[in-house]
C-alpha cells in the first residue's frame, strides 16, 4: 500500500504542478467545504505539493515508515484496512482545526501529505519507542524524544506563524498517529510502556 499512495501522489502532484485549476480543485479550502459540501478536499489535498522539495520530503518520510508500519501492523494481524485507515485517518485529523478555524476565510489554502506522514510517523514511535530517528536527517535520537522535539516545535511555529507552513496539520497528524494503535488494539498500551521503561 505504500508504494501505492506513494506512486499516486507524485503522479497528482506533477499533475498539479503545471495545472493550477486542478490544484485548486484538490486543495483543501474550508470555504469550499463548508459552503458548497466540497468535503472530498479533506482528502485530495494530500496528494497535492507546492513544488519538488515538498514532495520529495513527504513521500520520503512516508515510505522509510509506511513500509515498516505496513509489516508490523500485518504481524498483529491488521489487514490493508488498519493501514488506509492511519494514514487517510491522519489526513482527515490533520485538517479539521483548520477548516473550523479557516471556514469564513474564503483565500486560505492548504496542501501536502504532511498530517498523514506524521501519523504514520508517530505510530511507529508509539510502537517502538527507542528506535533511532535522524533530527534534521544528520543527528541520531530515539523516537519518543524526537516526537517530544516534534510537537513542541509545531505548536511553537504554529503560534509564530509566517512561514507558509501548516505546522498545526503536522501536530494533529502526529496526536492521531500516536493513539492509533490504541484505537485498533487497546492492549497495546502495555506493550508501550513496557518498551519505553524496559530499556
Amino acid at each position: 500500500m505504500t508504494l501505492i499512495i506513494v506512486l499516486v501522489t507524485v503522479v497528482v502532484s506533477i499533475a498539479c504542478f503545471n495545472n493550477q485549476e486542478l490544484f485548486y480543485k484538490l486543495a483543501c479550502m474550508p470555504y469550499r467545504m463548508t459552503r458548497a459540501n466540497e468535503w472530498w478536499r479533506l482528502i485530495t489535498h494530500g496528494f497535492v505539493h507546492a513544488d519538488w522539495v515538498h514532495l520529495f520530503v513527504n513521500m520520503f518520510t512516508f515510505y522509510s515508515f509506511g513500509q515498516y508500519i505496513e509489516r508490523y501492523f500485518s504481524m498483529l494481524g491488521f489487514g490493508n484496512g488498519a493501514f488506509l485507515c492511519l494514514y487517510f485517518g491522519g489526513m482527515i485529523a490533520a485538517s479539521v482545526y483548520d477548516v473550523w478555524k479557516y471556514r469564513n476565510n474564503a483565500y486560505y489554502t492548504s496542501i501536502g501529505a504532511s498530517g498523514a506522514v506524521s501519523a504514520v510517523l508517530f505510530t511507529s514511535i508509539f510502537l517502538d519507542p527507542w528506535n533511532k530517528i535522524y533530527l534534521f536527517a544528520a543527528v541520531p535520537i530515539p523516537g519518543i524524544l524526537f516526537g517530544f522535539i516534534y510537537l513542541f516545535y509545531c505548536q511553537y511555529m504554529a503560534r509564530r506563524g509566517g512561514d507558509n507552513i501548516n505546522h498545526n496539520a503536522h501536530f494533529y497528524g502526529a496526536v492521531y498517529g500516536f493513539i492509533f494503535p490504541l484505537l485498533l488494539e487497546p492492549r497495546l498500551f502495555n506493550l508501550f510502556v513496557h518498551q519505553l521503561l524496559g530499556r
